[in-house]
């Protein structure tokens, strides 16, 4: 079984991160010892040089190793060019024991809120999904934006704004999960046979209504995908258990 951590929009600055419940965090995921950490997007708050040097510190308390997209947030200030020296490149691919696959898009436009992947990634995208497709991989796409609306967050404003042509893309070739964060509510849809899961924040005070923080955990079988919500010092739930798309 592989087992991920999926967290998102920590928001790490000096009023709207909460360094205890971020601790908390780091406990329980280390404690659960996941094979790889996700993070989608929105590390720091403002993009800030010293945010993010704040942020790769805090980082690094992870013991499992951590992929990380930006969001709208770290594309703030230059925080794009801040990212990949301290944390690393935007996009990215990786392959798990030759089987399993995560892509990494950037989603994110400098000084806008608004998300979109465009022609160039776009292209890149559907090739990588193409090998996953005839080496028969579990395939996982990361990015920040939504590329469905998510319920319960109020007026839509800055859904992917490519998202047609990137949901079509991810569902043509049956991605097995899809992740995201940028909202702070956790939801998950699945639309044919690909699953759409968005993270709740972390650790940020920025929560709608009765949102606490969060994250997500996934338990990947032969058989089965398990998606547990984990309510940071708190509750565990079942968010969802499907079929894997190829037994």
């Amino acid at each position: 079984m592989t087992v991920v951590a999926h967290i998102s929009d920590l928001h790490v600055c000096k009023l709207e991160f909460d360094e205890e419940v971020f601790m908390n965090a780091v406990s329980e995921i280390n404690h659960l010892q996941p094979d790889m950490i996700i993070l989608t997007g929105d590390l720091t708050n403002n993009g800030y040089y010293k945010e993010y040097q704040q942020a790769a510190k805090y980082l690094k308390m992870f013991e499992a190793p951590i992929f990380v997209v930006p969001g709208n947030h770290d594309a703030r200030n230059l925080g794009y060019q801040t990212f990949e020296e301290l944390i690393g490149e935007r996009s990215w691919k990786l392959t798990m024991d030759g089987n399993l696959t995560v892509i990494g898009l950037d989603s994110s436009t400098p000084d806008e809120n608004r998300g979109h992947i465009g022609n160039p990634q776009h292209m890149w995208l559907d090739h990588q999904l193409d090998e996953c497709v005839i080496n028969e991989n579990f395939s996982i796409v990361v990015l920040h934006h939504h590329v469905i609306s998510i319920p319960q967050t109020g007026r839509e404003r800055n859904v992917l704004s490519d998202a047609g042509d990137i949901l079509k893309t991810l569902t043509g070739h049956e991605v097995d999960l899809v992740l995201s964060g940028h909202k702070h509510v956790p939801n998950v849809w699945k639309i044919n046979n690909t699953v759409v899961v968005n993270a709740g924040s972390l650790c940020s005070t920025k929560l709608r209504g009765k949102n606490k923080n969060s994250y997500m955990v996934y338990n990947i079988s032969d058989e089965h995908i398990e998606i547990i919500l984990n309510i940071v010092g708190g509750e565990k739930f079942l968010f969802g258990k499907y079929a894997r798309n190829v037994l």
